[in-house]
């Protein structure tokens, strides 16, 4: 389990969001398809940045539930580019809740792996730019 987990020390998350009542079932649960969807956009961020331009989403290479998500969470999407090739990119997304304003807890609650293609305006795949330099 992830108790006691903290936020990556000197990133900035991609994505940061509270799921609100619509997001969750009679239980007070996260849907895990909206939990999904929120990682395939803080993903789609990563990739767009590195492809400097459009990318869609081709496959959810893996994808792990760790601990449930609550209405009133603050979740924070972190997201790599783990690997480049011609016209793909591969992202790995952690998503950690900050629970409980008044002794706030952090916990990892899902991992992902998704592959975005770089595409150009006509939406056919495209070459991935080299990375800028720094």
């Amino acid at each position: 389990m992830s108790e006691g987990a903290q936020l990556p020390a000197g990133k900035d998350p991609v994505l940061r969001v509270v799921p609100m009542p619509a997001d969750v079932n009679i239980h007070g649960d996260v849907f895990g398809g909206w939990i999904m969807a929120q990682v395939d956009i803080a993903g789609g961020v990563a990739a767009s940045q590195r492809a400097r331009g459009r990318v869609a989403t081709v496959a959810v290479n893996a994808f792990q539930f760790k601990q449930p998500v609550f209405m009133g969470d603050l979740l924070s999407f972190y997201a790599d580019v783990i690997r480049v090739g011609n016209t793909s990119l591969t992202i790995k997304v952690e998503v950690y809740a900050q629970r409980t304003p008044a002794d706030v807890e952090v916990v990892k609650v899902t991992e992902a792996t998704l592959t975005y293609v770089a595409t150009g305006e006509d939406r056919r795949p495209r070459m991935v730019p080299p990375p800028l330099a720094k």
